[in-house]
């Protein structure tokens, strides 16, 4: 990923890249540029037909690949030059930079982005999940900028996912941190703000940072804020703590988590990743399973 040059990914040079030296789910990589190709330029049935078969070849049943990894500055840039695929692209940048969830909400999963180094996995191709989540990240990382001026497309779906792929930047991600920060202080979209809440909780988990840690804890705690900031507050916060639910944090989901706010929170991708199938329930699930760990102690191994 280090060596490819920014001219090769600026002018989409996919021919400087050797896929053939790499795979995906279906086996050789060597199909990815044409099928980035067709999303770019093709007509409508074909570029959706394409992209359909770049989700399943790089992020097989949620899985990532070597192909994925270097597929990402061309998917960011394809993106950011074409909006009618737009959401679905960033959201197959995220998802290849980051582990498969698997349906964890607990307090140790719901904001983990890569797998722990002593604990390899490996994908359907073969390749090692842990270093192509790395250098997914990596990727992310160096086109962050092109990233984030996305933030401010009109479609709200397009900012939960630039929250989502712009959480998985490794950490140090200040500049990250401060753009999403800005972007919270004037989004109107409530559900878009529980996803930038949450962005900004998966980049302090990953950072170990204590003065975000404080920042949600006091966010949740504040109520003059809107329930759906406060409750994003509230998941991020205890991902971030160890400490036993507080009695007054239990109270108050009792009384802000109602079904409006349920349905409402559906679109964030770190609830919708933990939904039940064919439910909009992600925030209820997430919920339970944080206070019930006993319960789901599975998705530890």
């Amino acid at each position: 990923m280090a060596a490819i040059p920014r001219v090769v990914k600026d002018d989409l040079r996919y021919d400087a890249v050797p896929w053939a030296r790499f795979d995906h789910a279906y086996g050789s990589a060597q199909d990815v540029p044409a099928l980035l190709e067709t999303v770019r330029l093709g007509d409508a049935r074909a570029s959706e037909g394409a992209l359909a078969t770049l989700w399943n070849r790089l992020a097989h049943q949620g899985g990532t690949s070597t192909a994925g990894a270097l597929a990402v500055p061309f998917l960011l840039r394809i993106a950011f030059a074409h909006p009618r695929h737009r959401a679905s692209l960033v959201r197959l940048t995220a998802s290849v930079a980051h582990r498969m969830p698997w349906g964890d909400g607990t307090r140790g999963g719901l904001l983990r982005v890569g797998l722990p180094a002593d604990r390899p996995r490996y994908e359907q191709d073969g390749s090692l999940a842990n270093r192509s989540i790395e250098a997914a990240r990596s990727a992310v990382a160096a086109d962050a900028a092109l990233l984030l001026h996305l933030l401010d497309d009109p479609d709200p779906e397009i900012r939960h996912a630039v929250a989502q792929a712009a959480a998985v930047v490794p950490p140090p991600a200040p500049v990250v941190a401060a753009v999403l920060h800005g972007r919270l202080a004037v989004e109107e979209d409530p559900a878009v703000r529980a996803s930038l809440v949450l962005a900004l909780g998966q980049l302090a988990w990953e950072a170990g940072d204590p003065a975000t840690t404080a920042l949600l804890h006091a966010w949740w705690r504040d109520e003059a804020r809107p329930p759906e900031v406060r409750v994003g507050a509230a998941l991020a916060w205890l991902c971030l703590t160890d400490d036993p639910i507080p009695a007054d944090l239990d109270a108050f989901l009792d009384t802000a988590v109602t079904d409006d706010l349920v349905e409402l929170l559906a679109a964030v991708p770190w609830l919708d990743a933990v939904e039940d199938l064919d439910e909009r329930n992600g925030l209820l699930v997430c919920l339970h399973q944080m206070r019930h760990p006993e319960d789901f102690a599975w998705l530890a191994d």
